[in-house]
């Protein structure tokens, strides 16, 4: 918008102020609905108070218009860096839950580092789906990589072990080494509906057993 302003005829500087607020208002209207390229222009003398005002607030309308594109600069590189961490973030998270199928129908869930509510909360997701999508009747917890555990992380196995029996699947523990088996008899953990294995290996072979029990 470009609001002209013509050489008065008669009248006095205060009356000129007061003719041209309105163009100033309707100019500060169009800026503050995002149009930057609004203009105030006079036709009168370079020095002339009415074309200095006016040049002031061009220069204000102009650094507001670059302040504005600096921002949405600033806030799409912000969106497109948290999009990328979002996307590392899923990729650290599948690479810390990698579930292997070992055998047919058998798949294993390799257990490494500290386990807290939320990623107890995605490994869960991730094992229950991959039963369902692979029909899997077996799952192996190995938690080989795991060197302490407290009452927390205990739960969080049990909770696992439940909703993986919930679908119909055996849940076999594996990993548990003398230090992490004295402090779950000490906690008082109850894990009599899970089976535990000294390593996967061993709990492999006693789903070969039973399978090949099952077929004679």
């Amino acid at each position: 918008m470009s609001t002209e302003i013509t050489p008065p005829s008669e009248g006095n500087l205060a009356e000129m102020v007061i003719d041209r607020i309105a163009d100033v208002l309707l100019v500060v209207a169009d800026v503050g609905d995002g149009d930057y390229s609004a203009r105030l222009t006079s036709q009168l003398e370079r020095d002339h108070p009415i074309t200095t005002l006016f040049d002031g607030i061009n220069e204000m309308i102009e650094s507001l218009g670059q302040a504005q594109m600096r921002s949405r600069t600033y806030q799409k590189e912000l969106e497109e860096k948290l999009a990328m961490i979002e996307v590392q973030r899923a990729a650290i998270r599948e690479l810390s839950t990698p579930i292997i199928e070992v055998w047919e129908g058998v798949l294993c869930l390799p257990v490494v580092g500290v386990l807290d509510t939320t990623r107890s909360a995605e490994m869960t997701e991730s094992l229950l789906s991959a039963i369902v999508e692979k029909k899997a009747d077996c799952a192996i917890i190995d938690i080989t990589g795991i060197q302490v555990m407290d009452t927390g992380t205990a739960d969080h196995f049990l909770r696992m072990a439940r909703a993986v029996r919930l679908l119909g699947a055996e849940c076999l523990l594996t990993g548990v080494n003398p230090a992490i088996a004295q402090t779950i008899i000490h906690m008082g953990v109850d894990l009599s509906g899970v089976v535990t294995h000294r390593s996967m290996r061993n709990a492999l072979q006693h789903y070969i057993e039973d399978f090949i029990r099952d077929k004679d």
